[in-house]
């Protein structure tokens, strides 16, 4: 039987406190996540950091430690893929940090494009497991806590791919549209209890992962692309604190995912025309004549 939820307390507005927080990270040894902790560390809170690789984990800890002059910072190795795994590193960083969870940002995710008739059954599942399961697990360890507390902030990254379907991303966008719709339905339930929910859309942003993604990306997404600059994991790490600051639901770091985020029904099928026309238009060049 299902825990029942503790009686609905009134609803807490309050500006989260982010200097006296304990801040816990997925994705936190690279790109989105540690732009992020670093500039939470920066602010005097607590970090605990999350991500598979533990040497790198352990030597972004010690970065951003030194960073922050020495605060202290905390990390687990762990999937966010298997739960069992994830809600102890998290338990376990509660405990080693004496303070429970105020802050969640799960921007543990990864991007595999490519064709849709190309792509196998693994890449689908991996998508949904890591980018979908992996944002589910981390929310379900920390939201009890933080309703019984009245208080918190739970910020997932989505991606600009989460607001459009784009062309080789049938593995990877579907996981993201997941991540939105996860979190728009928590947010209708936990707000009413005091805790912030936000979600992140992020354009192309120059990390790592962006560099592996690039590796599969298909010409026709490219061409989709244009010559947009991708972010700086800084610029969307700063729309991020911002976000959980003012308590928005949704964060994007960019006019043009604004602009999507706003008026997605009116643009949508402008975009697809243009997109549609882009595509058509590299496969004539490239076809035989």
């Amino acid at each position: 039987m299902a825990a029942t939820l503790p009686a609905m307390r009134l609803r807490n507005t309050r500006p989260m406190d982010i200097g006296s927080a304990h801040v816990v990270v997925t994705g936190g040894s690279s790109g989105i996540g540690l732009a992020t902790a670093r500039l939470l560390a920066a602010r005097g809170a607590k970090l605990s950091l999350i991500a598979r690789g533990a040497e790198r984990l352990e030597e972004a800890a010690r970065e951003v430690s030194a960073a922050a002059k020495g605060v202290p910072v905390a990390a687990r190795a762990a999937d966010v893929a298997d739960r069992a795994a994830l809600t102890r590193a998290i338990a376990e960083l509660e405990a080693e940090q004496a303070r429970p969870c105020d802050i969640l940002i799960a921007s543990a995710g990864l991007a595999r494009p490519g064709h849709f008739l190309e792509l196998s059954d693994d890449v689908f599942r991996q998508m949904i497991e890591v980018d979908y399961f992996g944002t589910l697990h981390a929310v379900c360890a920390v939201a009890p806590g933080m309703v019984e507390r009245g208080h918190g902030s739970v910020v997932a990254v989505s991606s600009a791919a989460g607001l459009l379907g784009i062309f080789g991303y049938s593995a990877y966008g579907p996981a993201k549209f997941a991540v939105r719709g996860l979190m728009e339905s928590v947010r209708a339930e936990l707000a009413p209890r005091g805790v912030h929910v936000g979600v992140v859309f992020p354009p192309d942003v120059d990390t790592p992962q962006l560099a592996e993604e690039n590796r599969w990306k298909p010409r026709e997404t490219r061409v989709i692309g244009g010559t947009i600059k991708p972010l700086t994991a800084e610029k969307v790490a700063a729309a991020i604190v911002k976000g959980i600051e003012r308590r928005r639901f949704t964060i994007c770091p960019d006019t043009g995912t604004r602009a999507l985020a706003r008026f997605g029904s009116v643009l949508m099928p402008l975009l697809n025309r243009e997109f549609d026309r882009r595509v058509r238009a590299l496969q004539r060049s490239t076809t035989p004549s």
